[in-house]
């Protein structure tokens, strides 16, 4: 996996393929334009945010859709969440049916974004796309807006090319709630199985290299996440009067939380997996410059540094409801609710995880404290096939598209629906791609997309769906 093996594109005589490099180009302008019409729409899926936004997202990227006049059908659809009768968020599914023996591919992407966090970090307006120097400032211009028209700008390249008539079928499937767990994916699954079924599988919601190498995730950490309760008093009490000799929740807290880690910062709950694997070489200088670590602050965990974030492990407490400074006052407080975000290496059922996180908890309460552990939510990791007859297809339009050979990615986060996928479709081929490079900042303040990635991703994906057209099953 050698990041610098520049490569020599292929078919560069070839009409439609140098056809499709200026097409790509020429339309990159409004391709932009209208990612930047979507980064002003601030599509959160989240509890608490007006989902009238989400309604609105998914209308505009449904036109878009059927502007590029190649779908027979584009539909907004919602299906009930898991366990309720409550719809999900609405996602887009546009669908083209394949002629003459030629394959189907599915492209995914997601409309939804994170929330904004605080204003006072971000250095450009939130949801007013920026562009400063050769990046484009705002949230949901990488993750995941930008998959979404990097796939609206390939098949927009496709048909400029080869007319309306090709044989390749499409899918787009753009979801509207990833980040908030996809709660309804499975629902929506099973009510729009046929129209989901390919022969491959591309999932624009993943990152490259760098700015000047492409990746193709093979392997993805699961999650679990839940809501944790510590409490230890029936109501508060005067912190003075009664402290030293009553445990409040945030000692208890504190010291519960502190037991999920090793002195090392590795986890050290019984029960969670770690996958055995050789990684790229990557070294602390390169982890520093790509998450902005404070110096004099040493990175956690052992072995190889990708090895920790793909391979194994991690634990992290994303929220905490408890009094805030202004509101702070002498007492003990009698209970304390967190957040808690757990990856899992591949390999790991996710059930078995969430026993033993609930296990080890309950183990290891301090006190006597009594715990509260509900809003479960999980999500199966995941590796690739890379052996495919597509996938090299994949990494070849990559290659050709960056002049640089692709590198095998694991990835840290986690996607939890491209298992489902897996389940239900298993002779297709997943490609995990994306828009995104270690700078991008995705759910972090100053999200940013680089627009020369954008527009590589754009033409491999161009590049690959015009190869499939040419192939019959």
């Amino acid at each position: 996996m050698n990041a610098s093996n520049h490569t020599i594109p292929q078919n560069l005589h070839d009409p439609i393929e140098l056809s499709l490099r200026e097409t790509v180009q020429n339309q990159l302008p409004r391709t932009l334009a209208d990612l930047g019409d979507l980064v002003r729409i601030p599509s959160v899926a989240w509890d608490g945010f007006d989902h009238d936004h989400v309604r609105k997202s998914a209308e505009a990227i449904a036109e878009l859709a059927r502007d590029t006049g190649v779908f027979d059908d584009v539909v907004i659809s919602q299906a009930p969440l898991e366990g309720s009768t409550e719809l999900g968020q609405p996602a887009i599914l546009a669908t083209r049916k394949a002629r003459a023996g030629a394959p189907t591919v599915v492209l995914y992407a997601h409309h939804d974004v994170q929330p904004p966090g605080d204003d006072a970090e971000w250095n450009t307006p939130v949801y007013e796309p920026t562009v400063v120097g050769d990046r484009l400032y705002g949230r949901g211009s990488a993750d995941d807006k930008a998959g979404v028209m990097s796939h609206i700008g390939a098949i927009r390249a496709l048909r400029e090319v080869a007319g309306t008539d090709f044989n390749l079928g499409i899918t787009l499937f753009i979801e509207g709630e990833e980040e908030f767990g996809s709660r309804s994916f499975a629902n929506f699954l099973a009510q729009h199985r046929t129209e989901l079924a390919g022969d491959a599988i591309v999932v624009a919601d993943s990152a490259n290299w760098d700015t000047e190498t492409p990746a193709l995730t093979v392997g993805l950490r699961g999650n679990v996440t839940f809501r944790l309760t510590v409490r230890t008093l029936d109501h508060a009490s005067h912190s003075g009067m009664f402290g030293g000799a009553v445990p409040d929740a945030m000692l208890a807290t504190f010291r519960l939380l502190n037991t999920l880690w090793d002195d090392e910062g590795s986890v050290a709950v019984p029960g969670l997996i770690v996958r055995e694997a050789e990684t790229p070489a990557y070294d602390e200088a390169q982890l520093r410059l790509e998450t902005g670590l404070t110096e004099g602050v040493s990175p956690i965990g052992t072995g190889s540094i990708l090895g920790r974030m793909w391979d194994k492990p991690s634990i992290t407490v994303t929220g905490i409801d408890a009094p805030s400074m202004q509101n702070a006052s002498n007492t003990l407080i009698p209970a304390v609710t967190v957040r808690v975000s757990v990856r899992i290496a591949p390999g790991q059922d996710p059930q078995q995880a969430v026993e033993s996180i609930t296990a080890h908890l309950r183990a290891n309460a301090p006190f006597g404290a009594q715990l509260s552990i509900d809003d479960i939510d999980t999500g199966s990791p995941f590796l690739v096939d890379t052996s495919h007859p597509i996938v090299t297809t994949a990494k070849q339009a990559m290659a050709d598209a960056w002049e640089v050979a692709p590198v095998e990615l694991g990835i840290g986060g986690s996607i939890p629906f491209v298992a489902d996928l897996v389940r239900e479709f298993p002779e297709a081929a997943i490609l995990i791609t994306g828009v995104e490079d270690p700078h991008s900042r995705a759910h972090s303040p100053n999200e940013s997309l680089h627009l020369g990635v954008f527009h590589r991703a754009t033409l491999t994906e161009a590049l690959l769906l015009a190869r499939l057209n040419g192939q019959t099953k």
